[in-house]
């Protein structure tokens, strides 16, 4: 059960607050998941769903990327709300079962090179803060500066997002496979 109320309602909010919930609700069809925990602080609320829009909807970096990272961040926090919501989204991006048994198993077993470097950094970055000069280097070349830097501030928002829900003991409501 979830330690703090969840707000499912612009209602729930004060009235100067209830512009927020409405840009929420405009982006993201509803108050679920990690924002109906955020809104107990509004404003930080209504800025991660700007910097989420970004990351999620609107940024340049290959969806299926994004997804990856995601998982991997899910899997790396055990945040089952996270794992649960992005499970299905890699399957609808063409990740592989095989890819996702794998991060969630923790090993590299049947991910493909591509995908692996991906999966590979995010962990590395998630588990040590930091990484290599020559992995940072390949991902450049693939994805350039720009994409680099937007992979690395998806690991992070993902990060936010696992922190949160755990820390609030959001459970996932998705029929997905848990960790």
């Amino acid at each position: 059960m979830a330690r703090l109320p969840l707000i499912h309602r612009k209602e729930q909010l004060a009235p100067q607050h209830q512009p927020i919930a409405d840009a929420i609700i405009g982006s993201r069809g509803s108050l679920e998941g990690p924002f109906s925990v955020f809104l107990h602080c509004p404003e930080l609320a209504g800025r991660l769903a700007h910097l989420g829009s970004y990351i999620r909807f609107e940024g340049t970096l290959d969806f299926r990327v994004r997804t990856l990272a995601a998982l991997v961040v899910a899997r790396e926090f055990d945040a089952q709300y996270v794992w649960g919501a992005q499970t299905g989204v890699a399957r609808q991006r063409g990740i592989t079962d095989s890819t996702v048994a794998a991060i969630k198993a923790g090993t590299d077993d049947g991910i493909p090179p591509e995908d692996l470097a991906i999966v590979a950094f995010t962990r590395t970055l998630l588990r040590r803060h930091r990484v290599a000069d020559a992995d940072a280097a390949v991902l450049r070349d693939r994805f350039g500066d720009d994409g680099f830097i937007q992979l690395t501030g998806a690991i992070g928002y993902y990060s936010l997002l696992a922190m949160t829900v755990n820390a609030a003991e959001l459970e996932s409501g998705l029929n997905a496979d848990v960790l």
